[in-house]
């Protein structure tokens, strides 16, 4: 009976002899054998076409029926060995092995023992090739190169050279192959001796000129980084129509980032008349990988198609990574889906070229669909989905991604882990990302700076800090990035000491480069140093936009809205033209100075350059219109606005409430919530503030309702200020304390002093005391809110109070703001503060201020009201002080600045007082002007002797 051949284990390599001659026995049948039988030929077309389950019918059939010669079965295995070799089939190739060791058709058993090493070198079984090594008794050349390609091919290059050094030790004759495997090795080792050592032994064993090892030295020259050398031997030659040659220096070039000179040389080998193959196509579109070679790259493309041919898997393979990093990703895919077949090549070229385009979406898409089509995702797919989850947010993504990488042991990758620590850090959960950090077995700099980065940005700033000092003590690498990601954690926790040791750091260490100065100058302005940061900012030679818009933010920050003007104006001066961001800053200190030419002009310049007016410049445009006292402007820009985000609505919401539009404000919500786009917390502060200046009590506790039960958004505490406000603006102060009470979170200093200020308001005296008690116990470093105890005891007469609060105050070196008004004029801003006498025009603005008031007395009735002056002075004095209040010189100076009929647009940096709005609301009527005026709460409209807010603020 026949014996057949079943996919079993192989026999023990270390108890069979070695391919022994046998008594003949027949082969078996693996497979039902076909009525025809078969001949060795056959067996040949078959291998060609690489049918594995065919050939072994064949095979069967062969040296069952055919009762074949000895040499016959040699060749037989031979190919049958080869095409195991080509699939990596070790199960089958095992089966063959078996095979032959019970048949006794062999004839050559060194060549046959040659081929068993080969394959299972090709099938990654290295301890089965070098156990057969060892024990064959004879070996010619070919085995030792089969073993030594068996080494290299599996990634061990020092076990080749070592074979080799054992090779030469026998003194075993060499070949042109043994040098091209070596110099593949070389290559692998990347090492600037073995290479030449290896060259230098080829020569002298007369290789030196053999295409084949001339072929392998310029590839090996490349890989190691000297494509000199691999030109100088490329020109040496005399022969090049060997196409192989023209694919090695093509590759060099494209290899070392010279895709230029990589291109020339293709179109000199066709110049030649030397016919591409498959790796002139690989190589030349690894070139083509640039925008501007893309063209070309399509050239190729369409030379293809034209032959008629479908594309080998390693073609299609290198135009897949060709359109994507030209950023054609309509091509990519196209070229995808016209794949018969795909490798794990194929897939992760599609994920890493939709990463790598920002489609991230798209990459989760194919990364889904690669599992359905059964292709296991291994550490480079991993490495992309990651990624990509991480730059979505999608957390929940990226944690299965983490789930499978632990699953299938890819976690322990280096750079499986840094993507990881990257993506937690991207989607602020920073307890996982901490997780992963400490879990990775291994950390090199990238995974320190990404850990310490994920702290700085997600507000962990001491974490940040602990993790920078434990690098110092692993010696890690400190450069430019880790310092910039310390540094914002610095800024962060507005400690100077630091931010100085860090400065200091960077200029011993010569670490100090553009952006760090950048850098720097934002974080000494986030801290409030603006004179380290002008220095700073003085120091650089070459100036960026960069550094400009680091210097403006920086006034911003810190109230200095007209030198950031004045900044801005320089910069352009200097011929450097302001991006989306610096005009977005500047727009910020346009609206802080209630500056509505200024904004004007710079609405103008975002026109001419061509800036897109969505996103972020939108938002900023409304609320500088908004902040400038023309609300009417915002609501228009805002209609005009196709394609309009959360953020610009809120800021439309904000602005109405501002001035007092409360049920604009409402309606503006209502549109919003027939969009596609969700409310978030800053949108529900903006609608209750809104709520809050416009008296609309129960449409403010409604909302605070429906942000919790419609949207599941828990309230922050700024959001239970709003109500407090909101309550206490309407004389409700019982409701409110009963309100702040029931809050189910620790009552904030917000809170109480929303609450403070409607007592202050509504002579809410014993409240009122309870509120400052708690108001300085939360924020005993506050000055403003001192000034607003100061205020309500005050308006009590509890005068030794007041004293107390202000000796308080000097004893713990806080100073308050003074009172200080505004006003944009001719382009230029005149700023007054209380009783102020410094303008150029000062005798023509008292006189002016005077004749007023008279005239307000005479004929509108105006009395003063002295109780909003708190201080313990006598009346008269009281009524001075009033007569000397900044915004009365702000209008006085407007009455005698503008033309007749023009509004007159006023801010002040605190809240207007009672007398004042009064006193307005008489100029409105009797000098037939519109005042505007926005204090530190909202806006104020007076028109005819009524102000828009209703007396309500």
């Amino acid at each position: 009976m026949a014996q057949t051949l079943q996919f079993c284990p192989p026999p023990s390599l270390s108890s069979q002899p070695i391919l022994h001659t046998m008594q003949r026995s027949p082969p078996v049948q693996t497979f039902k054998l076909p009525q025809k039988s078969l001949n060795f030929q056959t067996l040949k077309d078959i291998c060609k076409d690489g049918n594995l389950r065919e050939t072994f019918l064949s095979f069967s059939n062969l040296l069952t029926f055919q009762n074949p010669h000895q040499v016959l079965a040699d060749e037989a295995y031979s190919i049958t060995l080869d095409l195991c070799a080509r699939k990596e089939a070790l199960t089958q190739g095992q089966q063959i092995h078996a095979h032959i060791l019970t048949s006794g058709f062999t004839s050559d058993m060194v060549f046959l023992s040659t081929k068993l090493v080969f394959m299972y070198g090709k099938c990654g079984s290295l301890t089965n090739a070098r156990r057969l090594f060892d024990q064959m008794p004879q070996r010619t050349t070919f085995t030792w190169n089969a073993l030594i390609g068996s080494y290299v091919s599996n990634g061990q290059p020092n076990e080749a050279l070592e074979l080799f050094r054992e090779m030469q030790l026998q003194r075993i004759a060499v070949d042109a192959c043994t040098f091209a495997t070596l110099l593949k090795a070389c290559a692998t080792l990347k090492d600037p001796n073995f290479g030449p050592a290896i060259h230098g032994l080829a020569v002298k064993s007369g290789f030196g000129s053999s295409v084949f090892v001339v072929n392998s030295l310029v590839a090996m020259y490349a890989k190691c980084g000297d494509v000199s050398r691999s030109r100088q031997l490329f020109d040496r030659m005399l022969e090049r129509g060997d196409v192989v040659t023209w694919n090695s220096i093509i590759s060099a070039y494209s290899l070392q980032g010279q895709p230029l000179e990589a291109l020339k040389l293709f179109r000199e080998m066709q110049n030649a008349g030397v016919s591409m193959n498959s790796y002139t196509v690989v190589g030349t579109l690894q070139a083509c990988q640039e925008l501007s070679f893309a063209k070309l790259g399509m050239e190729i493309h369409n030379a293809l198609l034209k032959l008629g041919r479908n594309l080998h898997i390693y073609e299609a393979n290198a135009l897949l990574v060709m359109y994507a990093r030209c950023g054609r990703m309509d091509e990519a895919v196209r070229v995808f889906q016209q794949m018969d077949n795909r490798d794990d090549i194929s897939w992760n070229s599609m994920l890493s070229g939709f990463v790598q385009n920002g489609l991230y979406e798209k990459a989760i898409k194919i990364f889904h669909e690669m599992q359905d089509a059964g292709q296991k995702p291994d550490q480079v797919s991993v490495i992309n989905i990651v990624s990509a989850s991480g730059r979505l947010g999608t957390l929940l993504n990226g944690m299965e991604c983490h789930g499978y990488a632990i699953k299938h042991g890819l976690d322990s990758y280096l750079q499986v882990g840094n993507t990881l620590v990257d993506m937690y850090a991207k989607c602020c959960c920073v307890i996982y990302m901490g997780r992963v950090f400490n879990k990775m077995p291994d950390k090199d700099y990238i995974s320190w700076t990404t850990a310490i980065a994920g702290y700085a940005q997600s507000c962990c700033y001491l974490e940040a800090l602990r993790l920078f000092r434990e690098a110092q003590v692993e010696r890690m690498q400190v450069d430019a990035l880790m310092i910039g990601s310390i540094l914002l954690a610095c800024g962060g926790l507005r400690y100077i000491p630091h931010v100085k040791q860090i400065h200091n750091y960077v200029t011993r260490h010569g670490l100090f480069d553009l952006v760090l100065a950048n850098t720097i100058i934002d974080v000494y302005g986030e801290c409030g140093e603006i004179e380290y940061a002008s220095r700073i900012f003085e120091s650089i030679e070459n100036k960026d936009v960069v550094s400009w818009t680091s210097m403006i933010s920086c006034c911003i920050h810190n109230g200095l809205a007209n030198e950031a003007l004045d900044l801005f104006y320089d910069m352009i001066d200097t011929g450097i033209a302001p991006d989306s961001i610096a005009l977005i800053s500047i727009l910020s200190a346009a609206a802080s100075l209630s500056a509505l030419s200024k904004g004007k002009e710079i609405h103008g310049f975002l026109l001419r350059g061509g800036f897109s007016l969505e996103g972020s410049i939108a938002s900023s445009l409304v609320d500088m219109y908004a902040k400038c006292g023309t609300i009417d402007y915002s609501y228009k820009l805002f209609d005009r606005i196709t394609h309009k985000d959360l953020v610009l609505w809120t800021s439309m919401i904000n602005a109405s409430g501002m001035h007092g539009h409360g049920r604009e404000a409402m309606a503006l919500f209502t549109r919003l919530k027939e969009t596609d786009l969700i409310p978030d917390h800053i949108t529900f502060l903006a609608i209750l503030y809104a709520c809050s200046h416009s008296g609309l009590i129960e449409e403010g506790k409604r909302y605070l309702e429906i942000m919790r039960s419609e949207y599941q958004l828990e309230p922050w505490p700024e959001h239970y200020a709003c109500v407090v406000d909101l309550l206490g603006r309407a004389n409700c102060l019982d409701e409110a304390y009963r309100f702040v009470k029931s809050m189910p979170i620790q009552p904030t200093a917000a809170v109480w002093c929303a609450l403070l200020g409607a007592c202050r308001v509504h002579s809410g005296h014993e409240l009122g005391e309870i509120a400052a008690r708690k108001l300085l116990e939360l924020e005993p470093e506050n000055p403003g809110n001192y000034v607003l105890v100061s205020n309500v005891f005050a308006a009590m007469q509890r005068w030794k109070d007041v004293d107390g609060v202000r000796i308080r105050m000097k004893t713990m070196g806080l100073k308050k703001n003074p009172a200080c008004s505004w006003i944009e004029v001719g382009n230029e801003v005149h700023s007054f503060t209380t009783r102020d006498r410094t303008h150029p025009l000062n005798e023509e603005i008292h006189l002016n201020l005077a004749q007023i008031t008279e005239k307000l007395e005479r004929e509108g009735g105006y009395v003063p009201e002295t109780k909003y002056v708190l201080h313990d002075v006598g009346e008269e004095e009281k009524v001075k002080m009033l007569y000397g209040h900044s915004e009365r010189l702000a209008i006085a100076f407007g009455l005698i600045s503008t033309p007749e009929g023009t509004p007159i647009r006023i801010t002040k940096n605190l809240r207007v007082c009672g007398d004042c709005h009064a006193f307005t609301k008489l100029i409105s009527r009797f000098f037939k002007r519109e005042l505007v005026v926005r204090d530190a709460n909202r806006f104020h409209h007076f028109q005819g002797g009524v102000c828009s807010c209703g007396d309500f603020w």
